[in-house]
């Protein structure tokens, strides 16, 4: 995801009157910004570094999602569309099927070892903001069976 995509849009979100819409984006904007001067990178801030943030935020908007209340009706509806908006903008993540052959195809030598945490020492780095880690592990230890 582009940075310039995010603010076009909190742009268009302003323009169409949407507060709720454009206070996400912003949201989003002010983390990737953040980010980017943590990494030393403000003035050219990759699409890598903006896919991580969204995962993050992401990751986030899930908790609170999964974590609120029943009760609280209107505050779950609130943390719904953020989810919502959110995950308009992350990356698609890989599936299984992708995973395994990613694997067989680019680490065939590390799995023939069986060993899973030398496979996921080298798996990781990889696919990380590729694919989901819980997943990851969970082929790679079908793998080793």
């Amino acid at each position: 995801m582009k940075f310039e995509t995010l603010h076009s849009d909190m742009v268009a979100a302003m323009k169409a009157h949407d507060k709720e819409r454009k206070a996400v984006i912003s949201t989003l904007i002010a983390d990737v910004k953040k980010a980017a001067i943590d990494a030393g990178t403000r003035e050219d801030i990759s699409e890598e570094l903006v896919d991580q943030v969204i995962l993050k935020s992401l990751k986030t908007a899930k908790e609170q999602l999964d974590t609120c209340p029943s009760e609280r009706a209107e505050l779950k509806a609130e943390y719904q569309y953020n989810y919502d908006v959110i995950s308009e903008y992350a990356p698609k993540m890989m599936s299984e099927d992708e995973i395994r052959r990613f694997l067989s195809e680019n680490f065939s030598e590390i799995i023939s070892t069986k060993n899973k945490g030398q496979i996921m020492k080298a798996v990781m780095p990889a696919l990380k903001g590729k694919a989901d880690g819980k997943l990851i592990n969970a082929v790679v230890a079908d793998v080793c069976k």
